[in-house]
């Protein structure tokens, strides 16, 4: 009895999957979602050329150190930066010494605990500590920018656009959809999903960070380079990747060469 209901199971199920696309894909040509301020205004990430961009692309280490200020003296009030350890900084051309100093400086400290008094404290953060989060006293909490050019579709282009991207709502949108009008407390951004975000732009002015190594601190530099550190530290280890997979790639193109002739040397035709 199993036997013949099972396929007479199985076939009632791919009819009805089969009849739901259908009947979906038929809606959806015969009576399409009416567009919304969303789908018209919002824009696709400008284009951004960074170092480390495509199978051959390798870090900027200078532009990476750039963007760790920016996000230090801009994005790091709001933003944490959790999943990187202060030792992991050695990889942006940081001495020993310089990553001690900055761990020691760092404006969050270290939480303590002691386990015997039930004291709660703070001391320096070590090389050894990751980043510490940052307490946000505001209402939301904004996102961990760690691993936020992985989260996001088309990566440091994205943040990149984000940052460059805010401007006055434009009249067209609200003739359109007068509905749409941002709302007090948000800030149009067409770059963003629903084109409003609570976040105020946060690079605002040329020079508002001083570059030690005389870098022009432009609006758009600031953000080129702060997107960069960002794909940094969602895969710092994006080099060393690249390099390993040419290496395998090589590997493999050799050792196909080799199965190859093997191939041609047992199938040979000895007589």
């Amino acid at each position: 009895m199993v036997r013949l209901f099972g396929p007479l199971v199985g076939l009632f199920f791919a009819v009805a999957l089969l009849w739901s696309f259908g009947n979906g894909a038929y809606v959806a040509i015969t009576e399409p979602a009416a567009p919304t301020a969303e789908s018209v205004f919002h824009k696709h990430p400008k284009e951004l050329d960074l170092a480390s961009n495509g199978a051959f692309g390798r870090f900027d280490k200078q532009q990476l150190q750039r963007g760790f200020q920016v996000y230090k003296e801009v994005c790091a009030t709001c933003h944490s930066l959790k999943q990187i350890a202060f030792r992991d900084l050695a990889a942006l051309g940081y001495s020993e010494a310089e990553v001690k100093a900055i761990a020691k400086g760092w404006p969050t400290k270290a939480a303590t605990f002691n386990p015997v008094t039930g004291d709660r404290g703070e001391r320096d953060n070590i090389p050894s500590d990751r980043i510490p989060a940052v307490y946000y006293a505001g209402q939301g909490v904004p996102p961990d920018l760690s691993l936020m050019t992985k989260a996001r579709h088309d990566g440091g282009a994205y943040v990149y656009s984000l940052l460059t991207g805010y401007a006055e709502q434009p009249a067209e949108l609200l003739k359109q959809f007068p509905d749409a009008k941002t709302p007090d407390g948000l800030h149009y951004n067409p770059y963003f999903a629903n084109l409003n975000l609570a976040m105020p732009a946060p690079l605002t002015t040329d020079g508002q960070v001083t570059y030690s190594d005389g870098t022009k601190a432009s609006v758009d530099q600031m953000a080129k380079d702060v997107s960069a550190f960002l794909v940094w530290t969602a895969e710092p280890k994006l080099d060393k990747r690249k390099q390993t997979g040419w290496a395998v790639l090589g590997f493999l193109l050799v050792a196909t060469v080799l199965a190859y002739l093997a191939k041609k040397n047992v199938w040979a035709d000895k007589h």
